[in-house]
This record gives structure tokens, C-alpha cells and sequence, in this order.
């Protein structure tokens, strides 16, 4: 299933992440361990966040995936379902 994951990471943390070099690491990580079709990266409510569309095979690897981001970047996490604009259309066309 397609997904979005949103990780709001919390201030102090990513600064500390930053200075010893890991940030990059973990995010190339992650980038390599979910392979996103879409990555984007930006400041929300204040906090360093990243927006990741990808493809959920297993809802049982949701642990792996937000584990690196809550134990080293104390980051709120969320994960919501998402649709192309295809999606939507066969999702629409299954009410008539």
C-alpha cells in the first residue's frame, strides 16, 4: 500500500544529529532501506521534517522503518494511506 510517512523530528535532537554527522547517515538509510518514489524535506510547525511516499509491502516492517527516526531524532511520527490521481479514479469509478 502506498503511504506517506511523515517525521517531524524534534529540534534538539537533529541539532545534536547534525554536529556528530549522523543525519545524513540515517537518512540515506532509510532512503535505502524504503526506496520512497518521492522524498521531500522542509521546516513544519517549527521542526526539521521529512515527507516520504512509498510502498508499505508489510505492515510489519512499520517497526524498522520508525524505530531509527524516534530513537535517534526523538521525531513524531504519523503514517497515512495515499493515492495517485489513477487510484482515485478506479476508487471512484468502483461507486457507480
Amino acid at each position: 500500500m502506498r503511504m506517506l510517512l511523515k517525521a517531524c523530528m524534534d529540534t534538539e535532537k537533529g541539532n545534536e544529529a547534525i554536529r556528530n554527522g549522523t543525519l545524513g547517515k540515517l537518512m540515506e538509510e532509510s532512503m535505502a532501506q524504503i526506496k520512497p518514489e518521492a522524498a521531500y524535506f522542509t521546516a513544519d510547525g517549527g521542526k526539521r521534517t521529512a515527507f516520504l511516499v512509498f510502498d508499505l509491502k508489510d505492515p510489519s516492517d512499520i517497526p524498522s522503518i520508525s524505530e531509527p527516526f524516534f530513537l535517534n531524532l526523538g521525531a513524531e511520527i504519523t503514517y497515512t494511506p495515499v493515492m495517485n490521481a489513477e487510484e482515485v479514479g478506479t476508487g471512484l469509478s468502483k461507486l457507480r
